[in-house]
């Protein structure tokens, strides 16, 4: 996930570290008592909400799956919303969990599985009003950043941050250029928009957001040179700094150049595939937002031109062959022909392509592609005693991340994928109830980040799709 950076943060957490005090959650058990705060403890409150974690746990037939989903469900609004008002209307910051900052990625994750519920929700609405309003602001600030503060006036009070030889304005938290940063943004919008028909968040200032972003994409292509973001950092790990402040050359081809992956970690080869998919799919529905709800024509058409354009260069550069033959989606390439092959948990990722609109979840080029992921051609594929999954070289060898379950499990056709995922989220959280980082391949009890609200979400996204999709797998037990 996006925010984890530091040395401190790759450290195993004791598992006992997750539990908060909070009252029992009506569908749980003596044994397995709740672990979301109390109710005057709780950062945002929606009833729509509740009446939904009511609603969905009722169906769960497994006991402790019930029990992490009451947990994870809520987390979002529980532990991480910040809500308040700028000009008399709705402000809306979302911290990542453990960290005080809002990643415009985790934020707009964090909150995607209340989406569905906002049309009949005014409490959620004035969230969503508030967070994209937020990210507008967050974008004018600097369209080259990953997180930020919660004053857009401060410095930044991370302490891996304050030292990168990078141009570091106030209310920047972290400064890695992340295609994908700019894309959840508008898939925000888009996802809003579709759910309520509401034009009032779409305002001038999301507009001039909207065109900072295009226009930093189009930076990025670097037909012109590597343009005006560069970023250097002192770190043990290469993967938290880039070669020269840019990154390994490339030849420009019409994709966008990332600096970092989502999960903060340096790319190898500066076009990754996933984000550059990603990136045709949000401007997209950035079209659609512009011009339904703003008649924003000229916007739409900025942003459809520079997404018809990056296919095109998907369509002839971002696919490779496995050693052994078959064609798959790359994960990064340079433009002069090298590639590389793997996947990383984080979203967006080769494997997570279907659940998030960028491909037809039939199409043999993603499901070649995917399958190798879940295999020994992924170096970051693990199988252990607890279970098999993706990591990524975020915190190394051995250790896989649950969100890898998640979206196979949400891009999965079979009943048995969906519940062998399911198995083994719910016997690898270490006791806690709740969804971690990462976990060794081995040792549930030795995982990273006990306080992770993107993958708490992703997990209560997962169980209200299967209620309402495969309910009869969700009832019977595992």
């Amino acid at each position: 996930m996006s925010d984890c950076t530091t040395l401190h943060r790759r450290h195993f957490l004791a598992a006992s570290a997750a539990t908060l005090a909070s009252p029992t959650f009506a569908a749980t058990t003596p044994q397995l008592p709740s672990k979301r705060p109390a109710p005057a403890e709780r950062r945002f409150t929606s009833p729509a909400v509740e009446r939904e974690l009511a609603r969905v746990a009722a169906q769960i037939g497994d006991p402790k799956l019930r029990w992490m989903f009451g947990n994870c469900y809520p987390n979002t609004l529980d532990t991480t919303v910040r809500m308040s008002t700028v000009d008399g209307r709705p402000d809306a910051f979302v911290i990542t969990g453990d960290i005080p900052c809002l990643w415009l990625r985790d934020s707009s994750a964090q909150v995607k599985p209340y989406l569905h519920l906002a049309a009949r929700a005014p409490e959620l609405r004035r969230l969503f009003h508030g967070l994209i309003a937020r990210q507008a602001r967050c974008i004018l600030i600097d369209p080259y950043a990953n997180a930020f503060m919660e004053d857009p006036t401060a410095k930044s009070n991370l302490e891996w941050s304050t030292h990168d030889e990078t141009v570091m304005k106030p209310g920047v938290a972290e400064r890695k250029w992340e295609v994908d940063s700019l894309c959840y943004p508008m898939r925000l919008a888009h996802g809003y928009w579709q759910a309520t028909q509401d034009r009032t968040p779409f305002d001038a200032t999301w507009a001039e957001a909207a065109r900072a972003s295009i226009r930093t994409f189009r930076e990025q292509q670097r037909k012109d040179g590597n343009g005006p973001y560069s970023f250097r950092r002192s770190a043990p790990q290469p993967t938290e700094t880039l070669l020269w402040g840019y990154g390994n050359p490339i030849r420009p081809i019409g994709l966008i150049a990332s600096g970092f992956r989502p999960s903060d970690d340096a790319c190898l080869y500066p076009f990754l595939i996933p984000s550059n998919l990603f990136a045709v799919t949000a401007l997209r529905e950035l079209a659609v937002v512009a011009a339904a709800a703003r008649g924003d024509t000229a916007l739409a058409a900025d942003a459809t031109a520079l997404a018809a354009e990056v296919e095109g260069a998907l369509r002839q550069y971002g696919t490779m062959r496995l050693r052994n033959g078959p064609e798959v989606w790359a994960y990064e390439v340079d433009g002069y022909g090298n590639a590389v092959f793997m996947d990383d948990a984080n979203v967006p990722s080769l494997s997570g392509l279907a659940y998030l609109g960028c491909v037809d979840p039939a199409d043999p080029l993603w499901q070649r592609t995917r399958d190798a992921c879940w295999s020994d051609a992924n170096p970051w594929f693990f199988k252990g005693t607890a279970g098999e999954g993706i990591g990524g070289p975020h915190v190394g060898a051995g250790q896989i991340w649950p969100m890898s379950l998640i979206i196979r499990a949400l891009s999965a056709g079979d009943d048995a994928t969906v519940r062998a995922c399911l198995r083994t989220l719910r016997d690898t959280d270490g006791g806690t109830g709740f969804i971690h980082e990462s976990f060794d391949r081995n040792d549930p009890a030795k995982f990273t980040r006990s306080w992770f609200a993107w993958a708490n979400g992703l997990f209560g996204e997962l169980i209200v799709h299967l209620a309402a999709t495969r309910p009869a797998l969700l009832k019977a037990p595992l």
